[in-house]
């Protein structure tokens, strides 16, 4: 197994040796260091374990990753563009269904060369900057470059933070729980706490009201059956 190393500057795990039978590891050397080369590369590889955002959306291990490159050799290294292409599941965030998203997402990177000097760039540079640009690229491995960081990167940004199944999602009732979606028309009677007093005393009033109607009532039946007696 390839022994690793982590660069907080640049918050990536680069491996110390990479095994070009890895589907995610690229061969430059056809490229031969000759600025302006260009090699295009189409590769369909599984996606590695955790790749999105964690317990929210992202791509299942194993599913199939479409992946799209452009080397170009430049002065400095070589220069990778491309796009990955994929299905992500994950949970909208409104009504908690499943849900699918079509990820695309694009890159660049700059994979430089370990013995690249400093030809191509600015002789007014101060040292704070050419340390920034160190941070900015990944040297290459014999010739070989490691696309899984750049690719989790791109993935975490072209996925939505809160993803929903439709934009239109109504969500969850808050009173019960309710999936609005299947009911737009659910809803609940609320009663305002600071009228519930009021409306208490207003049905006490009503039955005494009603109490005091059958009263009457009774009183004068008595009457009229003492008069015919």
């Amino acid at each position: 197994m390839a022994a690793t190393l982590h660069d907080p500057k640049a918050g990536r795990t680069l491996s110390t040796h990479l095994d070009h039978r890895n589907p995610l590891v690229f061969d430059t050397h056809e490229l031969g260091r000759r600025p302006g080369a260009l090699q295009r590369i189409s590769r369909t590889v599984e996606a590695p374990a955790d790749l999105g955002i964690d317990g929210v959306v992202g791509v299942p291990q194993g599913a199939p990753v479409e992946i799209e490159l452009r080397l170009e050799s430049v002065m400095e290294g070589v220069l990778v563009t491309g796009t990955a292409r994929a299905s992500a599941e994950g949970e909208c965030v409104r009504c908690l269904e499943p849900l699918e998203l079509a990820l695309d997402a694009d890159f660049q990177e700059l994979f430089s060369y370990p013995d690249a000097d400093d030809r191509g760039r600015s002789k007014q540079a101060e040292p704070a900057d050419d340390a920034e640009d160190e941070d900015d690229t990944i040297p290459l491995k014999d010739g070989l470059f490691d696309l899984e960081p750049v690719l989790r990167d791109a993935v975490v940004l072209a996925l939505p933070m809160q993803p929903v199944c439709r934009e239109t999602c109504l969500g969850l009732c808050s009173t019960c729980g309710f999936r609005l979606e299947d009911d737009p028309d659910h809803h609940h009677d609320a009663v305002d706490i600071r009228w519930a007093a009021l409306q208490g005393l207003a049905g006490t009033i009503q039955d005494g009201e009603k109490d005091n109607m059958s009263g009457t009532a009774s009183d004068v039946q008595r009457a009229a059956e003492k008069q015919e007696k």
